[in-house]
């Protein structure tokens, strides 16, 4: 590493910790006109998880972990077909229009876009990602905090606009002092970070105008030529989207030395007028009946260079609706002309944080990001000595007694755990309460719910392996052996449970059978014998031996743990735990 990267470095680690600070200042203090958003959105993917994502934001200004005097909305998607995040944004901007009237002209805002079941973290599945625990901060920040620490500088330097995000990323950046990025151009102005073309491929790719010559400052302003969806390698090269030779490759750890690179999306601000415009179409349109993406269908109408091709590729969407290529087209007709502006951060780091592997890694096992943001391995915990010294393992609001053995690379959150027991590598532990003497796997991903059937209170403890895909389907029970739960066929896993293929039941659409709709999780009526019990489940098969525990219990698919979640009890027992680690911290000073 040269000096000029040894800087950069630095500055990073500087920059990032100046926001953090300037944030936490705010928390729980009435703000000043100008001094944040004028309205701060967050969007849910149906009113179950509006009402849970209300419930603790509500919590969060209480107990004063956000700026005050600012209107925090939780707008859900309307019922029906699946719209996207791009559907998202428009429905957003259609109710604060509603609400708000001529006002929203003045308003700088903030849409943060939290809604799905995070399929691929469930421990965001039931409380949502946007409210996914980080080890860092006085009182704890979640995913929440951060991205509005992150933006804490935007609105004093943004016109009236929309600036959209997501949920499940971080983006850090340094600029030089005394200077502030700006948001002031019409159109779309949207952040780019230096990426090895590997990451090019699953994101957004800019095409830029070509530039003056510079000294490769930490911030540019750009014109785009067209933006690409996760493009592939070659069209990349052929697009003239790759960069190469001195860049900021030389000197930013985003890139590796002296490698191509591409500049890739994250979050983009949209000009009033723009965003009116997007409104006029909508009310065009009538209701949303098709997903419609964010950026693939929005950022890839924009600039000189963009043809309406795009419109009819339909491989990412999740569900292709008739109508779809149709309101695409429309999109593209409306923002064709309209400016693609690119703030170029040469500076600045991109994280993705929204999968059981990324959240593991970036939380135990990449240094960049602990030096970045401060991130600890004991986090507002009680927990063994060598284990809140230990930097590959991470403990946020849990209660561990001192017998307790966790092994590198795993994470345990808003959970407690009885004397002598142990815990595999590379595992993550999510609302658990696990009795002494227990022994807990490796690579494993177990998140315990709190729910009400019927008028009772019942416990299901998730247990999958870290690699598992919930998404995964398949469309007959015939194909269910190519299912893989912990790393096995999930036939042979029946097998060990006393269960057949014919026993195995499916929730919710039975087209489409996969980890998440299978009833293979207990239901119990405590928290302990819960996990106990799915515990049980997991050994049989890494023992290889015959159980037949299944066949005494009511089972539950992750998807119906979710949907008879009881929020309060679950957001009780986290309350109870913050009790008890309160009392502790005040018994040991």
């Amino acid at each position: 590493m040269n000096e000029l990267q040894k800087r950069w470095k630095l500055s990073l680690q500087k920059s990032t910790r100046q926001k953090l600070e300037k944030f936490d200042r705010l928390r729980g203090k009435r703000v000043q006109d100008g001094e944040f958003w004028d309205v701060a959105i967050i969007t849910a993917v149906d009113e179950t998880q509006k009402a849970a994502y209300e419930m603790q934001i509500t919590d969060k200004l209480h107990r004063g972990e956000l700026p005050l005097g600012v209107p925090f909305h939780v707008f859900a998607d309307p019922p029906g077909p699946k719209i996207g995040n791009g559907g998202s944004t428009l429905h957003s901007l259609e109710q604060v229009k509603d609400m708000y009237g001529e006002k929203l002209s003045g308003f700088r805002i903030i849409i943060i876009h939290a809604g799905g079941f995070s399929q691929r973290l469930p421990s965001a599945s039931a409380l949502g990602k946007i409210f996914t625990a980080l080890p860092l901060g006085d009182p704890l920040y979640q995913m929440l905090e951060l991205k509005l620490a992150m933006y804490i500088d935007f609105p004093s330097h943004m016109r009236p606009g929309v600036l959209v995000t997501c949920a499940d990323d971080i983006e850090l950046y340094a600029i030089k002092e005394n200077v502030a990025i700006v948001f002031d151009r019409p159109g779309f102005s949207a952040l780019a970070h230096p990426s090895p073309l590997s990451i090019g491929r699953t994101h957004g790719v800019f095409v830029l105008e070509p530039a003056a010559e510079s000294d490769l400052p930490e911030l540019e302003y750009r014109s785009c030529h067209c933006f690409l969806h996760k493009p592939s390698v070659d069209k990349m090269q052929a697009s003239g989207a790759v960069c190469s030779g001195v860049s900021c490759a030389e000197y930013s750890s985003s890139c590796v030395s002296g490698s191509e690179f591409v500049y890739t999306d994250s979050t983009y601000y949209i000009d009033y007028h723009t965003a009116t415009r997007l409104l006029a179409l909508l009310k065009e349109i009538g209701p949303l009946d098709c997903e419609i993406d964010a950026y693939g269908d929005f950022l890839q109408a924009l600039g000189p260079g963009a043809t309406p091709a795009y419109t009819k590729h339909t491989a990412n969407v999740t569900k292709e609706e008739k109508n779809l290529v149709n309101v695409r087209e429309q999109i593209f007709s409306l923002l064709k002309g309209t400016p693609l502006n690119v703030v170029v951060l040469n500076n600045s780091k991109f994280y993705h944080v929204g999968t059981t592997q990324e959240y593991l890694f970036h939380l135990t096992g990449d240094p960049d990001l602990r030096a970045e943001l401060g991130l600890l391995s004991d986090a507002f915990s009680i927990c063994p000595g060598d284990t809140s010294k230990d930097s590959a393992v991470c403990v946020i609001h849990s209660l561990l007694h001192p017998s307790c053995a966790v092994a590198s690379g795993s994470v345990i959150e808003y959970s407690r755990l009885g004397p002598n027991v142990t815990v595999g590598g590379n595992t993550i532990i999510s609302g658990c309460w696990i009795d002494g003497g227990l022994s807990v796997p490796s690579n494993a991903f177990i998140h315990s719910l709190t729910g009400s059937l019927n008028g009772d209170t019942v416990f299901v403890t998730i247990m999958l392996g870290i690699e598992d895909n919930v998404k995964k389907s398949v469309s007959s029970v015939s194909d269910i052996s190519q299912l893989q739960f912990f790393g096995t066929s999930l036939v042979t896993c029946l097998g060990c449970w006393g269960l057949s293929v014919g026993d195995l039941k499916f929730s919710g659409d039975q087209s489409c059978l996969s980890l998440w709709n299978a009833r293979v999780f207990p239901l119990c009526s405590d928290l302990q014998s819960s996990f106990a019990t799915s515990l049980q489940m997991i050994n049989s098969l890494h023992s290889e031996s015959s159980c037949s525990l299944l066949q005494d219990f009511k089972l539950f698919s992750l998807q119906e743990a979710l949907k008879y979640k009881d929020l309060d009890k679950m957001l009780r027992f986290r309350k109870g735990l913050f009790e008890d680690i309160c009392k502790e911290k005040s018994k040991a000073n």
